[in-house]
């Protein structure tokens, strides 16, 4: 797979040659970023950049990914489709509109996600920590789960499952990183700045996945797709959000890799600093290379590339009828 490059700088992005160039506002030295083997830019910063950037980036099939006030993201300057088929949309368009169908495929993404958090809290379960009380609800969650449920009755109960999780965060985490409850926009403290700033890179790199695809990333089956948000990407990112945001924060904070110095105040918002955001995209590049041996393909395969894996086994699906048998961690 290839790579994403993150800035955090303010200045300008713009082309030079076969390359990409950075020049920062405060007149520091000028930075080439290389163009091949490039997913994605990430651009937390104020950064300016042109058309011809633009054109430049879309003739090599580059994402951009802007991150906005307080580091949400504020939305991507997409590549031309890597594939493009119109039997494709029309199945995609087709299985939302069947009210049966979009059931089955909002209760297995539903399915997918509760075994992915299930999975961590078994995990620090079995290493000095007292868990079975979330895990038996996260258990019962799971057997609520039923296709003949309306998508805002499983969207319910994604979000009691997800209750209960977030409970596990205070066993796991050390005491000055405490989740009284779930906040955002703005996060008003430490741990929901870092569960934030996470889901937005998982959801970030699931628009990229999807469009190497021919899928439709407005089409959704869980999440209700609406105005300027890409709702498939939340649907894919809930399967990969324990696996990928939440490792990589109990991984920087039980490690001390993250503490109070990496983060600001301000007006009620509690917001990663530059170098706080740089030790965090740090790790979670770091276990985006991470390969595990997939159980079907027989080869081993990037945590990023099964993402990209999830949008193709969904294109399949409504394409071949296949069954949808969403990501659910195996190692």
């Amino acid at each position: 797979m290839d790579r994403n490059y993150h800035v955090f700088s303010d200045g300008r992005l713009e082309r030079s040659d076969d390359t990409l160039r950075l020049v920062p506002d405060d007149g520091g030295e000028k930075k080439y970023i290389p163009v091949e083997n490039a997913e994605a830019f990430f651009l937390h910063g104020q950064i300016d950049f042109n058309t011809r950037l633009m054109s430049f980036l879309n003739d090599r099939t580059v994402a951009l990914h802007v991150f906005g006030w307080e580091d949400y993201y504020s939305g991507s300057v997409m590549p031309k489709r890597g594939q493009t088929s119109g039997k494709t949309i029309v199945n995609q368009v087709r299985a939302y509109e069947d009210s049966e169908h979009r059931r089955q495929l909002a209760a297995a993404i539903v399915r997918g996600s509760i075994h992915n958090m299930r999975t961590n809290v078994v995990y620090y379960n079995g290493r000095d920590h007292d868990l079975g009380g979330v895990i038996d609800d996260l258990e019962a969650a799971a057997a609520r789960v039923d296709e003949s449920l309306p998508v805002d009755e499983l969207l319910g109960v994604e979000a009691t499952a997800r209750k209960a999780y977030y409970r596990s965060f205070n066993e796991i985490l050390p005491s000055e990183f405490q989740l009284s409850r779930r906040e955002y926009n703005p996060p008003p403290n430490e741990i929901n700045s870092l569960i934030s700033f996470g889901n937005s890179l998982v959801y970030a790199n699931c628009v990229s996945a999807i469009r190497a695809t021919a899928l439709d990333p407005t089409i959704s089956y869980l999440h209700e797709p609406g105005e300027r948000r890409y709702s498939l990407s939340l649907d894919i990112a809930d399967l990969f959000k324990p696996v990928l945001a939440d490792r990589v924060l109990f991984r920087l904070v039980n490690r001390n890799q993250i503490s109070d110095t990496d983060f600001e105040t301000e007006l009620g918002s509690c917001l990663l600093n530059e170098s706080g955001r740089k030790t965090y995209t740090k790790a979670f590049e770091e276990t985006l290379e991470r390969t595990v041996e997939h159980p079907t393909l027989n080869r081993k395969v990037s945590y990023q590339y099964l993402m990209r894996l999830e949008a193709y086994k969904l294109k399949k699906h409504l394409l071949t009828g296949e069954v949808y048998d969403p990501f659910q961690r195996w190692w």
